[in-house]
């Protein structure tokens, strides 16, 4: 499927902004296989001092950028066409939950897509009791690792709320599994912590989401927005699969891809420090238009 993203992030400031740096991770990713970047481009207003552009550890694309001068609002924005290939493998290959561990043990590496970065408790999906246990049991049925992937996105999906007012960006996996409520960033933190507890090695996938209108509606420019999602390893056959439990879906055609890590901290799209005083407000728009 191919598409056209347009990405605008605006931040406005009380006082203007004294010396600032901040690392961007808005453009989609090139993905062997998955997704291919047919071009991209990211802008900056005002523009930077420094611009350095980098791959973090776990592949990512990282525009790092720094102010050294007084500035009032900022602005990013991104166009890209996109490519997307990745659909999910028709038969479940994968082993059982109970012997995944083994699996885990045998792979000999620590690249970045390595099952060993993705199993113990990150800093935004700290292990959980109550999260644990609704793990356990919601998979308890599951013959197989990606059985249990699914098992699991079902149950959140059916047990909490999409509420975009309920959280921020600081809300914990914890609070929102309590609440049963938050937006795709809750969700997938709580699905990730609930997989590292039953030995499942998860992490958080940042991206788009192209949305369809209603029958009969247009579809309305800028009315898409950044998405989240979960990868989970279910062995070396199958490999990294992704799933989106806020919607309930395996990935496919309709996700876009912008970063992979173990959780939202490590693929932020905005990151930095700033010096300014007052309050500040941020204002997000997205078009993903399918181009057939």
């Amino acid at each position: 499927m191919l598409y056209d993203v347009a990405l605008k992030i605006s931040y406005t400031y009380e006082a203007q902004a004294d010396a600032g740096r901040h690392l961007l991770r808005l453009v989609p990713m090139d993905i062997p296989g998955e997704q291919r970047l047919i071009a991209g481009a990211l802008d900056v207003l005002p523009k930077p001092a420094e611009w350095l552009n980098r791959t973090d550890f776990f592949g990512n694309p990282v525009v790092e950028i720094a102010f050294d001068a007084p500035h009032g609002d900022l602005i990013f924005k991104v166009v890209a066409r996109v490519e997307r290939l990745a659909t999910v493998a028709a038969f479940d290959v994968s082993p059982r939950p109970a012997d995944l561990a083994r699996e885990i043990d045998a792979y000999r590496g620590l690249d970045p897509r390595a099952p060993h970065h993705f199993t113990a408790p990150s800093a935004r999906a700290p292990g959980n009791i109550e999260i644990a246990d609704y793990a356990r049991q919601a998979t308890a049925e599951a013959g197989t690792a990606r059985a249990a992937v699914e098992a699991l996105g079902l149950a959140l999906h059916r047990d909490m709320r999409y509420d975009p007012e309920a959280t921020t960006v600081e809300t914990s996996a914890a609070e929102a599994f309590a609440y049963r409520h938050g937006v795709c960033q809750d969700f997938s933190h709580v699905m990730i912590t609930g997989l590292r507890a039953i030995g499942i090695p998860a992490g958080y996938v940042s991206g788009f989401l192209r949305t369809i209108p209603p029958k009969g509606k247009p579809r309305l420019e800028g009315a898409d927005a950044m998405h989240a999602w979960v990868m989970a390893w279910c062995g070396f056959e199958t490999g990294w699969l992704e799933y989106d439990p806020t919607n309930a879906m395996w990935v496919g055609t309709d996700h876009i891809v912008i970063a992979r890590g173990r959780d939202y901290y490590d693929v932020a799209p905005v990151k930095g420090i700033m010096r300014t005083s007052g309050a500040q407000t941020s204002e997000q728009s997205v078009d993903v238009k399918p181009l057939g």
